[in-house]
């Protein structure tokens, strides 16, 4: 489970983050939803060990962000807004890398990274450098990267941003195989719609403070 209490985070003269509070279960997909700049980002980037609260903490399984990140970031996946893959090493290499951050034995690395292959359909593209992948080639790899280590909580920010129709279906499909396997599910949008096609709980935040914490339903009747 993924706990943040009373978080609040300011750059410079920018009070990006005020006061927020969530909880997001295991076995089921949370939304941080909101407009641009309303905190969702910053409060995702505290929760993957980046950046530390000014105030308030963060817990997931227990175990607090900011005083023990490195066990944290064995236990989290996080898929960042900007993919973020180094351009000149091909999809596997990107995967593999990072596989190798996260201390995983070379027999079981090659294993993870063939299931995930096969799992996102990346068998036309893994081999190829990504530089000039589109977008919804790029995804596929930065989440094969965060899921390479198997992790229990996996963390997206804005993961549709950019995709066509037919690859946010796909990475819809796979979000949903991810809560079904158990794993507590975190990820912003600004997107009502994809937001009520996917989601158990959504937070909805807005300049930096919590406006609404629920359930779909709950969220329709308010």
């Amino acid at each position: 489970m993924i706990e943040v209490r009373n978080i609040a985070k300011e750059f410079g003269s920018v009070q990006a983050v005020k006061d927020v509070s969530l909880k997001a279960q295991d076995g089921r997909i949370t939304a941080l939803l909101g407009p641009n700049g309303a905190g969702k980002s910053t409060t995702l980037r505290i929760l993957s060990t980046m950046i530390i609260p000014d105030s308030g903490n963060t817990i997931i399984d227990g175990i607090d962000v900011a005083a023990d990140p490195m066990t944290v970031r064995k236990r989290i996946g996080v898929l960042p807004h900007n993919s973020g893959l180094y351009g000149r090493l091909t999809g596997v290499e990107n995967i593999n890398y990072f596989g190798k951050l996260q201390g995983l034995e070379p027999t079981r690395l090659t294993q993870r990274i063939e299931s995930l292959i096969e799992q996102l359909k990346m068998g036309d593209f893994a081999h190829r450098r990504t530089a000039g992948f589109s977008q919804g080639q790029k995804i596929k790899v930065a989440l094969a990267r965060a899921l390479v280590h198997n992790p229990s909580h996996v963390i997206l920010d804005e993961p549709t941003n950019g995709l066509d129709v037919m690859a946010t279906r796909a990475l819809r499909e796979i979000i949903a195989n991810l809560r079904q396997s158990g794993k507590c599910i975190l990820f912003s949008s600004h997107v009502m719609q994809e937001v009520d096609a996917l989601c158990d709980d959504v937070v909805v935040i807005s300049a930096g403070e919590v406006r609404f914490n629920g359930t779909i339903s709950q969220l329709r009747e308010h």
